[in-house]
């Protein structure tokens, strides 16, 4: 049994398990400004929130589970998921916990070039051990040495493959890809026998066909992925494949309209016979299916032939064919493993698009522990023939954290201590470029660290040899294409290792707006920006928008650049030697932020968290010399969509957490999400006492686009008040 109040509020309520849920478009119209100076960022300041919910709820250890297809039956965290069969996707129906906890919540981001131009593209297909590891848990977890992907610029389209019917890509990867602006694709995917069963089925009549590619819409749409790559590995009968290239005409059509940017892309591998024979070429024998809808995933066992062929026989759409590579080298093939580059040589020579088929062979075959080094030597081999992109908009903001870390920092200091994994959390990636020059000229190597860092989980290694004859070596680290706004403000966080006797700077690259799409080189300004002193009032600021703020050990820079009608082109760091001698300098240093901002909105007007709840309460206790009881429950609010980059979970009153002691008083970081709503796990909170209700408080703290802290009156707060049912002991 729960009742629920509020403190020091009119409106709105709290609500204990079975409680209405708030909907996503309810927002309060009173607004807050980031930078008022009378704001309070001290979260064990109660004074500061003046909405508190109040839940008074009755501990009951017999509630019924939560669905097991929606969350792990083992902690009831919550889990992305698949579908297995034909039954089970005509059932499916949008539950309420699949539509929030699954639906990726950052929209895809806008680029250069887009997607519709005629340029090369790179697919990369993503299939691991059967798909649905670590990564179907969609608030991260503990993890040491994960598998992540980070060269977000170099790609466009980021398929998640497994075997099962329906793959529809766990949360956190379509987040990640969104968050770089690159479109992510789910799997529909029929096999032998009990593919070729299901396709007479789904593929019997216009009915049928047109009712499954309506519920996978459906699924896309509720889920916020970007289409499909339809794969068909078995015989198909007269009938069934007669009906194919209108399944997909009609499929296509209803993706374009539900999600405008949508892509069906289908694989090489039954013919227009019927017959599964895979073709390694665009032909006579397969084009039936290439023409009915975006592009087409070819098989990996092609030759040069096979590609002049293709070049001689296509007039158009030569970015639509797909060429595909298998990094492990299966078959006869041009290339793989770490000669996957001859691949894509032999691609990009005839002007095709590349899917890039399992490229976490580096992490399944060459060790966990040696992951990001043998990641690195992988990319590295092919950067050259992956055009990269250019970032589109402002706030550019980035910690350069890639979804895991040996520890959660924010702002240089350790916030919650152990190893964890969440791709969602991972921010804009730098091209990773390893600019090998000639002696004299010095050499620049990048890689990400998650040894330290400013916030996140990763900092930016930045590391190579100034030579003897120059005062300086910069690396190219983001590309944009971003109109500047008059008055351009930089922050920019590193550090040196070793006492190296360096100084490392950020260089923006501009061009005039009506030259922008010159390749020349003359069109092109270097702006080397001047600091601005600590006491600047607008970098004061920023420090008052970023707090808590603890740069020790960490070197804080800020600039302003006054620009009129500009392009930002490019980001580079520059690295400066401080001595005179005539001598090479080695260097490493961390790059901990960098933030490019408008200077006009460093006063961001932001509404406050509303209608803060929680249900779904699920309690457990071990018995034994500790008794300890467990929490789990899911808290949801609403926030106006696309201005918040995330939200923190705060937790004042557990007994214990990660392995260190806590006092009443102090609130600790329990987690952080992108959606508005976030399941706590397990959560250790003292017993209740006969007669004494005990309580757990919560706090959801939102961040900016640009990574500023909200105001504490801006935090959403509900206390859940817990007692033990009538004649139940605290020791049961």
């Amino acid at each position: 049994m729960e009742t629920s109040r509020r403190k020091r509020s009119q409106s709105g309520s709290g609500s204990g398990s079975g409680g209405e849920r708030a909907t996503e478009d309810e927002a309060d119209s009173s607004t807050l400004t980031v930078g008022d100076s009378r704001r309070s960022n001290d979260l064990t300041d109660a004074r500061a929130c003046p909405v508190e919910h109040q839940v008074d709820h009755t501990i009951q250890y017999d509630a019924p589970q939560l669905p097991g297809r929606c969350y792990d039956p083992d902690t009831s965290a919550p889990i992305s998921f698949y579908i297995s069969s034909l039954e089970e996707l005509k059932s499916w129906q949008p539950f309420l916990q699949d539509e929030h906890f699954n639906k990726a919540v950052i929209p895809l981001a806008p680029r250069q070039p887009p997607m519709q131009c005629n340029r090369p593209r790179t697919l990369v297909c993503h299939d691991m051990a059967g798909g649905y590891l670590n990564d179907r848990f969609i608030q991260g977890m503990h993890e040491e040495n994960p598998f992540v992907f980070y060269h977000w610029l170099y790609i466009d389209i980021f398929v998640y493959f497994s075997h099962h019917m329906v793959t529809i890509p766990p949360v956190c990867w379509t987040n990640a890809a969104h968050k770089h602006g690159v479109a992510i694709l789910g799997t529909f995917i029929t096999e032998w026998k009990d593919g070729a069963r299901i396709c007479e089925t789904f593929l019997e009549n216009e009915e049928s066909f047109r009712a499954l590619a309506d519920k996978l819409v459906l699924i896309t749409h509720c889920f916020q992925f970007d289409g499909w790559l339809v794969n068909i590995e078995n015989e198909l009968s007269t009938n069934a494949v007669k009906n194919v290239p209108d399944f997909l005409s009609y499929f296509r059509t209803k993706m374009q309209q539900a999600v405008p940017h949508s892509l069906v892309i289908w694989y090489d591998s039954v013919l227009e016979s019927g017959h599964l024979e895979w073709q390694n070429e665009l032909n006579e024998h397969n084009k039936v299916f290439f023409d009915s809808c975006d592009g087409i995933f070819l098989n990996y066992n092609w030759t040069e032939k096979h590609l002049q062929r293709m070049a001689l026989m296509m007039e158009g759409r030569h970015a639509d064919i797909y060429v595909g590579v298998d990094v492990f080298g299966r078959g006869d093939v041009v290339g793989g493993e770490f000669t996957t580059n001859l691949s894509l040589e032999l691609i990009r020579k005839y002007n095709f698009s590349a899917a890039i088929f399992a490229p976490g062979w580096v992490y399944e075959t060459l060790g966990k522990e040696n992951f990001c080094q043998n990641q690195h030597k992988f990319w590295n081999l092919l950067t050259g023939y992956l055009p990269s992109h250019s970032i589109c908009t402002l706030p550019f903001a980035t910690s350069f954290c890639q979804g895991f870390g040996m520890n959660l920092y924010r702002n240089g200091k350790v916030e919650v201590t152990g190893s964890w994994l969440n791709l969602s959390a991972q921010e804009i990636q730098p091209l990773f470029v390893d600019q090998q020059l000639d002696p004299a000229n010095g050499c620049v190597k990048t890689h990400g660290c998650s040894e330290d860092a400013w916030s996140g989980g990763c900092c930016l290694v930045v590391k190579g040899l100034i030579p003897a004859n120059r005062s300086s070596v910069s690396v190219r680290l983001f590309s944009l294409q971003v109109q500047s706004p008059p008055r351009v403000f930089v922050a920019f966080v590193y550090k040196v290792e070793d006492d190296t006797k360096v100084v490392v700077s950020p260089e923006l690259m501009t061009c005039p707006t009506s030259q922008c799409n010159s390749d020349t080189t003359s069109a092109v300004n270097v702006l080397k920006p001047l600091s601005l002193p600590g006491d600047n009032a607008l970098v004061q600021k920023f420090i008052q928008n970023s707090a808590p703020w603890n740069p020790e050990g960490w070197t804080t820079c800020f600039y302003l650049l006054e620009l009129t009608d500009c392009i930002l082109r490019d980001i580079f760091v520059v690295i400066t030697r401080l001595t005179k001698d005539e001598q090479d300098v080695r260097f490493r240093c961390r790059i901990g932020e960098i933030k490019i901002l408008d200077a006009a909105k460093l006063n961001v007007e932001q509404k406050a968290v509303e209608n803060l709840t929680v249900f779904d309460i699920l309690w457990r206790k071990i018995p034994g010399a500790t008794d300890q009881l467990y929490l789990s429950a899911t808290l949801q609010w609403t926030y106006p969509p696309n201005t918040a980059s995330c939200f923190k979970i705060y937790c004042r009153g557990l007994s214990y957490h990660k392995n260190q002691n806590v006092t009443d008083f102090e609130p600790i970081c329990v987690g952080q999400t992108n959606a508005n709503l976030y399941r706590v796990v397990n959560l250790q909170l003292h017993n209740a006492r006969a007669g004494k209700p005990a309580r757990v408080e919560f706090l959801i703290q939102p961040l900016t686009l640009a990574g500023f802290t909200l105001p504490q009156s801006a935090c959403g707060r509900l206390t859940l008040n817990y007692t033990q049912p009538p004649g139940i002991s605290n020791t049961q």
